[in-house]
């Protein structure tokens, strides 16, 4: 290993896996929002809105990232032209999305109706319903699954580079181009990505352990 080598292209790895701990962040916040809408609109009475929700979860989980990105970045519909960046986070976001609302979709409906109708016949509304009832059981389930779904983002989100987004990947790659050094560029890649997977992981092995301590 050389370490020259390594410390010579430190600041370049540095400017990179802040750009992806940006990039995953924001993606993984937008992929949330509108992957609670989805779930909800998935849970409506109104068929039109659950035929709607439907199809978004068809075609999103059943292409692959890659596709929304090049679609985004290189043929973007009504004329409108994108950066690398935000058109990076908007196919992160649009894809995870259909991920994350059935995660969500299957914790809200795993709550018990008799709480529900508990909660109604004490005169909730349905906004006190869902933040007094719904979300906080629906939070205990959902927390592995979609923690599990927040690192695989932060993982895939090197393909952004692909496009040109100065991630810790198109990082990588610049200083093999400069260096021819396989194993110190790639190497160091990887201990960066594993530690960023690894703090979320921690965050989740915590998260767990709190609630582990409420519920006794």
């Amino acid at each position: 290993m050389d370490w020259e080598t390594i410390s010579n292209y430190l600041p370049l790895y540095l400017e990179g896996a802040l750009t992806t701990f940006k990039i995953s962040i924001l993606a993984i916040l937008c992929a949330t929002a509108i992957g609670y809408v989805i779930a909800l609109l998935r849970l409506s009475s109104i068929g039109v809105f659950r035929g709607m929700a439907f199809m978004y979860v068809w075609v999103f989980r059943g292409t692959p990232l890659m596709l929304t990105l090049f679609w985004l970045y290189y043929a973007t519909p009504f004329g409108l032209t994108l950066t690398a960046f935000v058109a990076g986070l908007a196919a992160m976001s649009i894809n995870s999305a259909s991920f994350k609302s059935e995660i969500i979709r299957a914790g809200l409906m795993s709550v018990d109706k008799g709480q529900q109708e508990a909660a109604d016949s004490v005169g909730m509304n349905p906004i006190q319903k869902m933040m007094r009832i719904t979300i906080p059981q629906a939070i205990r389930l959902v927390t592995p699954p979609y923690i599990n779904n927040c690192v695989i983002m932060l993982k895939e989100s090197a393909i952004v580079s692909i496009i040109t987004v100065p991630d810790l990947m198109l990082a990588a790659q610049r200083a093999y181009n400069s260096s021819y050094s396989v194993a110190e560029t790639l190497g160091v890649a990887g201990a960066v990505y594993l530690s960023m997977t690894s703090v979320l992981m921690l965050f989740q092995y915590l998260i767990e352990k709190k609630m582990r301590i409420v519920r006794k």
